[in-house]
């Protein structure tokens, strides 16, 4: 537990409310004073720990203190008191595993999110785990004078791993409390941890993560279920996988039986470890006989490309990043998801089908979905839905904004 004195806050009574509807963050904006502290002043520092009360006084929450952020509290706890410390995150990862049986068992599929912040009541904390390597990210720097408790949690509760790397956002890179501890961005805290890549398996597929460079926590795990359902749905099937990344689409539908794959990403790199998983999975006969192309370039333009020299595909895969940061974001976001159905469409084959994806928390599913028919409506195509998936059981949601990947999987008809 944190040596420092507690900061005592009170908020304003929205903020009061979201609070005792288990929401975890508390805005700047919500807090209406601060009194104690190390420094009795109502100043803390990154990872203090912060008590919330009423306007009679009475326990509401407690959570980190977060200086630095808009989301200036990070909640841990509500309705009861609990102490701040190592018990606490021996209790919260306990937790977290227990629900992660059927991935934890599974002898085909080694790489899994842990600990899927918020969500799991661990705020700006995540923990993925690849094979014996964990990756540890932080998305607060509230967290940085816990983590040595934090890293004796994790060592002493899973017992197989070989070694822990540190991921920052960059944010908390750039913050100085991680600065002052002398911490990097892809710093290995323990154990031995190859430089660049460490091997996974996938629904029986080989892949590789670069856990100590590579984006997010070195690979994109909440797209697996969606992999296998198009792993499903290749069999015989021209593909088309816009925005590839490693190629964890193009792989499963080379997998599942797809005669052609065309992968495309912007990043020459993404392309590179796209051909590598091809290669590595040549043992799989759907692999070993597919068709594979690879383009470098931006997947407007490409699809422009295609659509002009008159290639169609049994199976168009898009999925790409983030659009939406911020919500004054949302209206473009929404505007480039449309834009990417419409040159998508017409790609497919009559009766193909299309798997369109948003991984932006502030876009909602039903308005994503509804974008995506109105954009094939004005492409002269409809779209008959037929399912509409979320986060698989590693990342759970426990919060409104917690729920941020969503899919489309649809048949286009004339």
């Amino acid at each position: 537990m944190t040596s420092s004195p507690n900061l005592a806050i009170r908020l304003s009574p929205n903020a009061l409310k979201h609070v005792r509807q288990g929401h975890p963050w508390v805005f700047d904006g919500g807090i209406e004073s601060v009194r104690g502290g190390r420094y009795g002043d109502g100043t803390g520092e990154p990872g203090d720990v912060a008590v919330i009360f009423d306007d009679r006084r009475r326990f509401v929450a407690v959570g980190l203190w977060d200086p630095r952020s808009p989301i200036r509290i990070k909640v841990l706890h509500a309705a009861s008191p609990v102490t701040v410390g190592a018990d606490l995150w021996h209790d919260r990862l306990a937790h977290a595993l227990a629900h992660r049986w059927e991935l934890l068992g599974s002898a085909d599929t080694d790489a899994l999110r842990i600990v899927h912040g918020e969500n799991d009541r661990l705020p700006g904390l995540v923990l993925d785990l690849y094979r014996t390597v964990a990756v540890l990210k932080l998305y607060s720097a509230a967290w940085v004078p816990h983590l040595d408790e934090v890293l004796g949690v994790i060592r002493s509760t899973i017992w197989s791993i070989d070694g822990i790397v540190l991921r920052l956002a960059r944010s908390v890179a750039a913050d100085p409390t991680v600065r002052e501890a002398d911490l990097a961005d892809g710093a290995v805290l323990h154990g031995v941890v190859p430089d660049r890549l460490v091997e996974f398996r996938e629904h029986g597929l080989r892949f590789t993560a670069d856990v100590r460079r590579g984006q997010k926590t070195g690979w994109f795990l909440d797209q697996r279920d969606n992999r296998d359902r198009v792993r499903a749905l290749a069999d015989g099937a021209t593909v088309l996988d816009v925005f590839c990344c490693g190629g964890g689409f193009s792989v499963h539908a080379a997998a599942g039986g797809a005669r052609h794959v065309h992968s495309v990403d912007r990043s020459p790199h993404a392309i590179d470890d796209t051909v590598r998983h091809l290669s590595m999975n040549r043992d799989v006969p759907g692999v070993a006989a597919v068709d594979a192309r690879q383009t470098v370039g931006d997947a407007f333009e490409v699809m422009d490309d295609l659509r002009r020299a008159g290639e169609r595909y049994d199976l168009v895969i898009v999925d790409p990043p983030s659009f939406a940061s911020r919500r004054s974001d949302v209206r473009g976001a929404l505007q480039a998801y449309a834009a990417l159905t419409t040159r998508a469409v017409e790609l497919v084959v009559p009766g193909g089908t299309l798997v369109q994806a948003s991984c932006s928390s502030r876009v909602h599913p039903d308005d994503f979905t509804t974008i995506v028919e109105k954009a094939a409506g004005r492409a002269r195509v409809h779209l008959e839905v037929f399912d509409r998936t979320a986060q698989p059981i590693d990342h759970p949601v426990g919060f409104p904004e917690g729920r941020y990947l969503k899919a489309v999987f649809a048949r286009v008809n004339p």
